[in-house]
């Protein structure tokens, strides 16, 4: 049945208007899309900085807890990455797989 419905164009997201993509263009898109939603918070952040710093920046710094704020935020990251690419990788061996049936 499997095989019928990727023959079909429904791919792995169920939809007719998206096939099966390379991986190499899911992580294309995949960077894009983190890239399109994080310059706008970027750009937020550069403005308000500028005007004044907030106290809980501050305490933050002055505990030493922003490194463990910093290094939360960089593990989560990192993961989402490790995750994008074991996926990335799973998909390339199905595809690879359904070619060769």
């Amino acid at each position: 049945m499997t095989n019928r419905l990727l023959n079909r164009g429904l791919g792995v997201f169920g939809s007719w208007e998206l096939g099966l993509k390379s991986g190499a263009a899911v992580l294309r898109s995949a960077f894009l899309l983190l890239l399109a939603s994080v310059l706008p918070v970027l750009n937020a952040a550069a403005q308000s900085a500028a005007a004044d710093t907030p106290e809980m920046a501050d305490a933050l710094r002055q505990d030493g807890k922003i490194y463990v704020v910093v290094a939360v935020i960089t593990v989560l990251l990192a993961g989402l990455l490790a995750l994008l690419i074991a996926l990335d990788r799973k998909v390339t061996r199905l595809e690879k797989s359904i070619n060769n049936e």
